[in-house]
């Protein structure tokens, strides 16, 4: 008995070591984005995020002039009790007492820092790396030299808007279409009920990158192109079959005798879907809403292809791609660019995440 529990213990420290080993795996990266994110752009090109952590660091406490010495750098010199070469000097040099010396400059009009290592924290953070994502409007950037460069805007917040427009509607219809489909595919009798179903099973493995030649070009032929309509009757044809097949997974599992006794007074088929399927379906549906939600939000194929290069209807992924090409070395605005896209999946995540386990579960053990 108490090696079947050490065994579990160990089976259970082990199973959660794991995971919290890829957790914090995870959580690295994102929170040296987050970190970045805040930071201006000559801290982050001179140093690592982790240097906002209490760490030493050499520090310049005063400086030599070499010709004051008349130090020879063709030759070994003799500084601060310290005998080395120019070269040596180029790539820092300690000396006996714990400082550091290094040559700044070439080798005829060059200086010799003295440094000296102290504990110090990079906590320099700021917001206009968002104000500028974010507003669109022009941005002064300050070099470390005092020159002011004016860098414009990227007004991230039309595209987080336009994002807003795309991905509600193109999770709330599928979700609704769906459920009324499964609904009567679990609950109601009709010829062919089970090859339409197969049908919709099937269409689960048709490649997403087969059908957009084809929808393109009707929608061509509609002049749907450039419009929202036409990403969200994509996303709907897209996300059905799944949506279909989880919802019939969980309301084909609800009570029978609930539903007959609702049929038994009276009540319809529409009037139990509403008044029955809906309400204990919400698990179930806020589940695939979290999937669908953060495919429509991070979706970047589809957008471009039946949205196009208008800016005024380019979605977050597309702003952030353009971004990505125009700014390829300005990390501060990439990072903060990334934060903002990630925010409203988050809070969407974790606002429905108590009924995510309850609702993919739903339907997998029977009987």
């Amino acid at each position: 008995m108490k090696s079947a529990r050490g065994q579990k213990r160990l089976n259970s420290f082990l199973i959660n070591g794991g995971l919290a080993l890829l957790v914090i795996i995870w959580l690295i990266p994102v929170f040296g984005l987050l970190v970045s994110s805040f930071r201006e752009r000559f801290a982050i090109q001179t140093s690592g995020w982790w240097s906002i952590f209490p760490h030493r660091e050499w520090q310049v406490v005063r400086t030599i002039d070499p010709k004051v010495l008349n130090l020879d750098a063709s030759g070994p010199m003799s500084v601060e009790a310290t005998i080395a070469t120019f070269e040596q000097l180029r790539e820092g040099v300690e000396t006996p007492g714990g400082l550091r010396l290094q040559w700044v400059g070439n080798r005829r009009l060059g200086t010799i820092e003295v440094q000296q290592q102290v504990w110090v924290m990079n906590i320099d953070f700021t917001l206009d790396n968002y104000k500028q994502v974010w507003g669109g409007k022009d941005f002064e950037y300050k070099r470390p030299d005092g020159t002011v460069e004016i860098i414009p805007g990227d007004d991230f917040s039309v595209a987080v808007f336009n994002s807003l427009a795309v991905s509600i509607p193109a999770t709330v219809i599928p979700i609704l279409i769906a459920a009324f489909a499964a609904y009567g595919f679990a609950w109601m009798s009709f010829p062919g009920r089970k090859g339409l179903f197969i049908m919709v099973i099937a269409l689960l493995v048709v490649p997403l990158q087969i059908a957009l030649v084809p929808i393109l070009r009707d929608y061509s032929k509609l002049g749907l192109n450039g419009t929202f309509l036409a990403i969200w009757l994509a996303h709907t044809g897209f996300g059905l079959p799944l949506a279909t097949y989880l919802l019939f997974n969980y309301i084909s599992t609800l009570p029978r005798e609930t539903l007959e006794s609702a049929f038994i007074d009276g009540a319809s088929h529409f009037t139990v879907f509403i008044r029955l399927i809906l309400p204990l379906s919400v698990p179930a549906l806020a589940s695939f809403a979290i999937f669908q939600f953060l495919w429509v939000w991070n979706d970047y194929l589809v957008a471009l292809i039946f949205l196009g290069s208008d800016p005024n209807l380019q979605v977050v992924t597309m702003r952030l791609a353009n971004i990505v090409g125009d700014r390829g070395q300005d990390w501060h605005l990439l990072t903060a660019g990334a934060f903002l896209t990630m925010i409203l999946p988050l809070a969407v995540f974790f606002s429905l995440q108590r009924y995510f386990v309850r609702g993919m579960m739903a339907g997998s053990v029977k009987g």
